[in-house]
């Protein structure tokens, strides 16, 4: 599950590898793991290709709008690489929602602070729930984006449980064909 990605632990040295947001949190989450990676290999699939790593132990972090009326929610799901979030069903009601959708590009960017295709569940706005898919959590350990298109991270699923407002649940549609 590792790959061929050249993990070492997250300290002082690897700080530069992640996003200023994630920064905030990482030293919380025992057991995290960071990896420098070709920018242009940031996507999920094509990271695994690349780096030999089981789509199952990858997880995406995206980012979801929700709108009533004048209202927007955001929040962030979290689904392994080979199933789809569930954005117009349990993410909507969750969010309390008449209306959800995958947030914008430029959205993403400005309200986390972190590059698109790197996008992170750690160290989103801490107002915002993020929601674990059940799968994730199963996978046992996953990678995960660093909040840059330039790396990884690796952390034992549970950990992602200690960020604020995370929720566990069934927030995957089904695996991808």
């Amino acid at each position: 599950m590792r790959g061929t990605l050249p993990w070492q632990p997250y300290g002082p040295d690897t700080t530069a590898l992640v996003a200023e947001p994630v920064r905030a949190l990482a030293d919380s989450l025992p057991g995290l793991e960071v990896a420098q990676i070709d920018p242009e290999l940031a996507d999920t699939a094509a990271m695994c290709r690349a780096y030999d790593s089981p789509e199952d132990h990858s997880a995406n972090c995206v980012v979801v709008a929700g709108r009533r009326g004048d209202v927007t929610r955001w929040g962030a799901v979290l689904v392994l690489a080979t199933t789809r979030a569930d954005v117009n069903g349990a993410v909507r009601k969750r969010l309390d929602a008449r209306k959800a959708s995958f947030a914008p590009m430029d959205q993403t960017v400005a309200l986390t602070g972190m590059e698109y295709g790197g996008i992170t569940p750690v160290g989103l706005p801490a107002d915002w729930p993020i929601l674990v898919d059940e799968q994730v959590l199963a996978a046992g350990t996953v990678i995960i984006g660093a909040g840059i298109r330039g790396a990884k991270l690796l952390l034992p699923a549970e950990s992602l449980l200690r960020l604020p407002h995370a929720e566990r649940g069934a927030w995957a549609l089904d695996n991808r064909p």
